[in-house]
């Protein structure tokens, strides 16, 4: 029985390993996936449990699609296979952007000579408005739903900010919340043991990074302090997080320049695994003038401050979801929860679509895209891959 776990164990693993080298398109691409092969092929969750997760995760600061494969991990084996899941899935990306990282700082790569990936920034585009046809589907039932769905995409579009996120999120958990209240819930007993060391662990972290980086001025320290914060006060995944670096290293401090900062987002759209990754990027620049050794230190530096305080939150919550869900207020809020995400999916379709020229070449593109997704079952690495050689021959 022990041995026949351990496999469990090694192939759930490789099912994320898998994941973590073809989950292309970002959190909402990544929720489908994670659907199609950790629900539907290998049944490791039920699709009930899988968007209660999703519930949880977009009410969370950090990066949703990371807490969600990592929640599943400890569903599957306890606190040991989370942090192996973690590892797995984040590693593929952020070792790609630092291995980028190094090439521009010694090559000296800039967009002239990225103009190939042209095209990726329309083609993710197309990933996120099948992303948020795949949510309506899953999660938009009733009329309240298709209000909740409407009124939050075009806020979110209105205020040009995902920086609304969060307050969209728990306002359609409660307007959910209030039109179930009647809705029967089993009756549960008070949590009686709450693990706070998480918890604690992630605010004492969060206070002695900001102090030590105010006492030291180190620009190790400084750059793990702002991923770290970052990383706890984000909202709705990469779209928040790329503007609040861009105005940190670029604007404010100066560390990268915005050419440096642009190709590092152009190739961003290639690679599969957690946006939140773009972090490892940034690091491996920001200490590259002081040598080889200190920029492999950035990259890992950025990332771990960039996804650890999501995943001790994650750690504190995941052990008594099972129990807080079951109380009528925060049962009866998942349905708001989820609609007002896949109207936020429409929202980010739109953010990142914006800054593109309205042309010919990048309509194509996206409406290829979103053709192909919608119509076919073709992986979506071959997707980006004939997109990049569309870059090269055009």
């Amino acid at each position: 029985m022990n041995q026949t776990a351990k496999f469990r164990k090694l192939f759930f693993l490789l099912d994320v390993l898998k994941l973590a080298l073809t989950a292309f398109g970002g959190p909402q691409i990544h929720f489908t996936l994670f659907k199609r092969i950790l629900v539907e092929r290998r049944q490791y969750l039920s699709l009930d449990e899988l968007v209660e997760l999703n519930s949880l995760c977009s009410i969370l600061p950090g990066p949703t699609s990371t807490q969600m494969i990592t929640s599943i991990g400890f569903k599957k084996g306890g606190p040991k296979l989370a942090f192996l899941t973690l590892a797995i899935w984040i590693s593929p990306a952020c070792i790609l952007m630092g291995l980028f990282a190094y090439m521009v700082s010694k090559l000296g790569i800039d967009l002239a000579t990225l103009n190939f990936l042209k095209y990726l920034q329309p083609m993710a585009s197309g990933f996120i408005i099948y992303g948020a046809f795949q949510f309506v589907q899953l999660f938009i039932h009733k009329t309240y739903h298709w209000i909740l769905l409407v009124a939050s995409a075009l806020l979110g579009i209105l205020a040009s900010t995902p920086y609304i996120f969060p307050i969209l999120l728990v306002l359609g958990g409660v307007i959910s919340s209030l039109i179930n209240q009647k809705k029967n819930t089993e009756k549960v007993q008070p949590i009686k043991e709450i693990n706070w060391s998480n918890l604690l662990l992630f605010f004492c972290i969060f206070l002695l990074a900001a102090g030590l980086g105010f006492l030291t001025q180190d620009k190790s320290v400084r750059l793990f302090e702002n991923m770290y914060r970052y990383g706890s006060l984000v909202f709705g995944g990469g779209n928040v997080l790329i503007p609040m670096i861009y105005n940190q290293f670029v604007v404010f401090k100066a560390y990268i320049n915005a050419n440096e900062f642009l190709a590092g987002l152009g190739v961003l759209q290639a690679i599969p695994g957690p946006v939140f990754s773009f972090a490892s990027y940034v690091g491996g620049l920001v200490l590259a003038e002081q040598g080889f050794y200190w920029q492999i230190m950035g990259s890992l530096i950025a990332s771990i401050g960039i996804f650890l305080p999501g995943i001790l939150l994650i750690f504190f919550v995941y052990p008594i979801w099972n129990q807080l869900k079951t109380y009528a207020p925060i049962g009866n809020a998942i349905e708001g929860i989820n609609a007002v995400s896949a109207g936020l999916v429409i929202t980010s379709a739109y953010l990142l679509f914006l800054p593109l020229a309205i042309n010919q070449a990048n309509m194509i593109v996206l409406l290829l895209t979103l053709f192909t997704l919608l119509t076919t079952k073709i992986p979506t690495p071959f997707i980006v891959i004939a997109t990049l050689l569309a870059g090269f021959l055009v």
